[in-house]
């Protein structure tokens, strides 16, 4: 069986992989005979398809103009209308392969009836033209038939070889020996067939299906472990140089694709699948490095791996050719941009409910790639913008029913989210001011985002349409809209006018008295066992208000209260030991700690502002009598103590994570599979896999924890400073320094620790910092001797 396997895929494609070419599988005479027939290298599959290319007659019909005259048309287009075949009193059968054919005696009783009612009323001369014009309609119908034949055949033909490449290209390309080619070659031949006018919209659905599958085996081909070398060591290099197309030919396939995509015959299911194909290659394109490796950990890899000889391999060089590539894909799409533009957002407004979310996400999509704010403009000019903002309040609004119509809306409105949160993370401000402007907080404060946290009756949904959409409450709506409004808060310390910055904190704080019910919920959210998706929310609640509540002066939703209860909970916490997702996946539990102390720099961040443009000043603890929890220093000095044992346990954390990674190629084939089966990677790999590509899965992974730890360091630092001029400022202020001494006992020792910290662990320039530290140090031990 396997080697029939091998004899087809060579006689099809024209090759296979040397190595199986010369192993035990293909053993046997016939075999070996087959393929030494045919001349290598010949891709048979492309010489099919453009023997399957060809334009079928035209079917349409024509109707002599006597039966115009008559006006026996219409009686004849009805009865062609009628779907039914002739047992049930249609003109039509069905053949053995499934194709709707004319059956000619019933057509010509048929016909023959209508003419026998006009005879009477009909000239000798309009009888013999009646009797013309049937047989005119009986050639037409074999023609017909005959024609369809030959279409519904040649997309019998089109879907068999679809079905042979799809299943080579996704079961088994590990068979052939240059596998970026062939895909590329299989993509390229595809969508040229599909910008051909012989090519009827049937024949264009399988043929972008066929494209599908060969852009998401590229994608998986993209961060396979590279091959071609005998070596079983892996270096950073590996994870830069990974396999992709080069930019002329991607350039090529946006370029046919973007045609193949505004042909003049189409229809919605062929272009939601061009759009899916569009989102596949700009995917493709945009993963030169994993998102979770920061440039900042490879290039400290590099410097150590690099020598003479790889000068002309480097990170810059990497990211000098994405860029370049980004900006020839923006190029080409911008050359067709008011076609696609229109095209795109016809389906958007117009289209059924699983294309105007593709719609949408490819509207996404061109923002995501836009260099010069040319398709914002676009949206803009449109009202695409204000029109999706308009219906996502107004499915917030609403209660919506758990039917399968209503999940489909759910999508939708989640690709409208993703678009207007593309607007503020790619334009930075100026997005975030173009979705103020059109109201965007008076929209959502408007919506009633605690309606969609009734539970539904499970039975009121089908499991199908559960598994699908999982839990479709508007719960799951509220991050993306808390995510919305915090990109409002950046505008708050930007504004540059007084006026500007009062309305944008007007607008946030009214959205959160508005939405009390939301906020109070996340912010009563029992954090044991949560997830990432609940930390979050959290932490996107209390970095809203911690920007803007210290600017309200009228406490009557309680959020205070629950922001120190926060800090009195969080502060002193050492989140080394504590697991609040209890999970044991080690990369779930860093991204965990990290939103974390997230939440405890936006906390510590609003007892700075409450310090500084407030002068509020703490006491040092709770009083005996104390009912309330207020901010004290105690707690400051608790978070200090907290984000000090953090920057030791972390900072100690990476490097031993970047000692790993250079000592990965001497572990055994057993440490690197507990690397992996410790960051839940286990399905990445077969137990076919050799020891080489087990060790790029466990560099990609110590990578992504190296990062996740680098980017703990920098938000620890931060932590530290802002807690650190807290306390400077209590101990610069007399009034506040009084009463200090004992509890400067207690933070001398956490300042000496923090003296001690090395920058070749925390990776960064401390020098600013230890001068913060040895001044409050030196104030701490005046105090002390006072």
């Amino acid at each position: 069986m396997r080697e029939a396997c091998m004899a087809i895929l060579y006689h099809t494609f024209g090759q296979c992989a040397e190595n199986f070419q010369s192993t035990s599988l293909i053993h046997s005479h016939d075999a070996l005979t087959s393929i030494s027939d045919v001349p290598a290298k010949r891709n048979k599959v492309l010489d099919l398809l453009e023997v399957l290319q060809f334009r079928c007659p035209d079917t349409s019909t024509k109707y002599p103009q006597l039966l115009s005259s008559l006006g026996i048309e219409s009686k004849i287009e009805e009865i062609l209308r009628n779907s039914a075949t002739f047992e049930n009193g249609g003109v039509y059968y069905y053949s053995e392969r499934g194709d709707r054919l004319i059956d000619l005696d019933a057509f010509r009783e048929k016909l023959l009836q209508i003419s026998q009612e006009l005879n009477s009323q009909l000239t000798e001369p309009e009888k013999a033209g009646l009797k013309e014009s049937v047989h005119h309609l009986l050639k037409w119908a074999w023609r017909y038939n005959k024609n369809l034949e030959e279409q519904a055949a040649q997309l019998h033909m089109l879907t068999g070889w679809s079905q042979i490449v799809e299943v080579a290209v996704s079961r088994r390309m590990s068979l052939f020996e240059d596998c970026s080619q062939l895909l590329f070659e299989l993509l390229d031949a595809s969508l040229n067939a599909t910008t051909s006018p012989d090519c009827s919209v049937k024949m264009a659905y399988v043929l972008t299906n066929v494209s599908l599958t060969c852009m998401a085996k590229l994608r998986d081909e993209r961060f396979i472990c590279p091959a071609g070398t005998d070596s079983d060591a892996v270096t950073c290099l590996d994870i830069i140089s990974s396999k992709q197309l080069p930019n002329a030919a991607c350039n090529s396939l946006l370029f046919k694709l973007v045609m193949a995509t505004l042909r003049n015959e189409s229809s919605e299911i062929l272009r939601r699948r061009q759009y899916a194909l569009l989102l596949s290659y700009f995917q493709y394109c945009s993963s030169i490095l994993d998102s979770d490796v920061p440039p900042s950990v490879l290039r400290f890899l590099l410097l150590e791996e690099q020598d003479g000889d790889d000068e002309d391999i480097t990170l810059q060089k990497v990211l000098k050719e994405h860029n370049e590539l980004a900006h020839a894909n923006f190029s080409i799409i911008r050359k067709e941009a008011q076609a696609i533009v229109d095209l795109v957002t016809k389906d958007a407004f117009h289209g059924s409910e699983a294309g105007k979310a593709l719609s949408f996400y490819v509207l996404d999509a061109l923002i995501s790639i836009d260099h010069e704010k040319y398709f914002l403009n676009q949206l803009q000019s449109r009202g695409i913008l204000r029109s999706c903002l308009s219906d996502v309040a107004n499915y917030l609004s609403k209660d919506s029913s758990l039917a399968s119509e209503s999940s489909q809306r759910f999508c939708t409105v989640d690709a409208q989210f993703s678009l207007l949160l593309r607007l503020s993370h790619h334009y930075g401000k100026h997005g975030s001011q173009i979705l103020l402007s059109m109201g965007a907080l008076q929209n959502l404060s408007a919506c009633n985002l605690m309606g969609g946290q009734k539970k539904v009756n499970p039975r009121a949904i089908s499991k199908i349409v559960k598994e699908r959409t999982g839990e479709i409450d508007k719960r799951s709506l509220i991050t993306p809209v808390l995510r919305i409004v915090t990109s409002f808060t950046s505008l708050v310390d930007s504004a540059d006018f007084l006026e500007v910055k009062n309305k944008i904190v007007r607008e946030i704080v009214d959205f959160a008295k508005q939405h009390q019910s939301v906020f109070n919920s996340i912010l009563r959210e029992n954090m044991t066992g949560t997830n990432l998706l609940t930390l979050e929310q959290l932490s996107m609640a209390v970095s809203i208000l911690s920007k803007v509540w210290a600017y309200e002066e009228n406490e009557e939703c309680s959020y205070i209260q629950d922001l120190f209860s926060l800090m009195h909970s969080l502060f002193s916490v050492d989140f080394g030991i504590l697991n609040f997702m209890q999970s044991p996946n080690m990369i779930e539990n860093q991204k965990s700690e990290l939103i974390a102390f997230g939440l405890c720099f936006s906390l510590v961040s609003y007892l700075y502002v409450l310090a500084t443009r407030k002068n509020m000043r703490f006491q040092v603890s709770y009083g005996r009598n104390s009912d309330q929890q207020h901010p004290t220093l105690q707690m400051v000095s608790d978070l200090l103590n907290s984000a000090t044992l953090a920057l030791e346990r972390v900072g100690e954390e990476k490097y031993m994570l970047l000692n790993k990674i250079r000592d990965l190629n001497e572990l055994s084939r057993k440490e690197v599979d507990e690397i992996i089966k410790v960051c839940m990677k286990q399905d990445c790999i077969s137990p076919n896999d050799n020891i080489r590509k087990r060790r790029y899965i466990a560099m990609i992974d110590l990578c992504c924890m190296a990062g996740n730890r680098d980017q703990l360091i920098t938000l620890l630092l931060q932590i530290t400073e802002c807690a650190v001029t807290i306390l400077l400022i209590h101990f610069q202020d007399d009034a506040s320094a009084k009463g200090l001494s004992s509890f400067s006992d207690e933070l001398l020792p956490v300042l000496e620790r923090l003296e001690h910290l090395k920058e070749d662990k925390v990776g960064r320039s401390l020098k600013l910092f230890h001068r913060s530290i040895t001044t409050l140090k030196e104030m701490t031990i005046r105090t002390i001797t006072i």
